[in-house]
């Protein structure tokens, strides 16, 4: 028997049917293309450009070009997060998923770019696929960590960012043109493998100012300059 006061209930298969009021429609879900109609998601997605263009001068095996594309892309994912900052009234789904996009790119650029570099400059040798292995394994690890945990509250993180690795080979590919092929490829290996093992590292890094993005800035126009002239002499 039911009290009086009950509200019958009409038997369904898997049981009673629930009380209440009925639940409220969920909204649609965005558009995937429709986080392209942003400006830091298209800075961010030029940066993409720039790095797969890099990783498309590498397998053809013109470094200097690979080069210009390489730091290019990175200096796009230095200005994304400038853009994204000066936005306003940006929605919170187009910033996480802009957040989420930038390590993404962040690893194609800073992370197979230099892999790809390396085998090419080796030849596509066997050999270069551990010291590949090794920077897009700190990639993975570092940007997936960073995706937790962030920028601590006094404005540190953990290592060294994925992005100095193009800077670093930028530097590097300069002494192509002064050292055996054999010298060269090794010098190439044991940076990429140490700057693989500074992106992990547990030490704690200060996060840059704005000036830095300036500098950098004139950085890779004098670079573009540089690795230009190497081009087409």
């Amino acid at each position: 028997m039911t009290n009086s006061t009950d509200q019958p209930t009409r038997e369904v298969r898997g049981g009673p049917e629930p009380k209440g009021a009925p639940p409220l429609p969920q909204p649609p879900l965005p558009i995937i293309l429709s986080f392209v109609a942003d400006w830091a998601n298209i800075v961010t997605l030029l940066g993409l450009c720039s790095g797969v263009l890099a990783i498309y001068f590498a397998l053809a095996q013109n470094y200097p070009a690979a080069i210009i594309a390489i730091l290019w892309a990175v200096l796009f994912d230095w200005y994304d997060g400038l853009v994204a900052r000066a936005m306003q009234g940006r929605s919170e789904s187009h910033r996480l998923v802009g957040a989420h996009m930038d390590s993404l790119v962040d690893l194609v650029t800073s992370a197979v770019g230099p892999a790809v570099l390396l085998i090419s400059v080796s030849d596509f040798s066997a050999w270069s696929y551990p010291g590949a292995l090794a920077i897009i394994f700190a990639g993975v690890l570092r940007l997936a960590y960073f995706d937790v945990f962030g920028v601590d509250k006094n404005g540190s993180y953990a290592g060294i960012t994925i992005d100095n690795s193009p800077i670093v080979l930028s530097v590097i590919f300069l002494l192509q043109s002064f050292l055996s092929q054999t010298t060269f490829v090794a010098v190439l290996y044991a940076t990429i493998v140490l700057m693989a093992l500074l992106h992990v590292a547990p030490f704690r890094t200060g996060k840059l100012g704005r000036a830095w993005n300036y500098i950098f800035t004139v950085y890779v126009v004098a670079m573009t300059g540089v690795y230009s002239f190497i081009l087409w002499s």
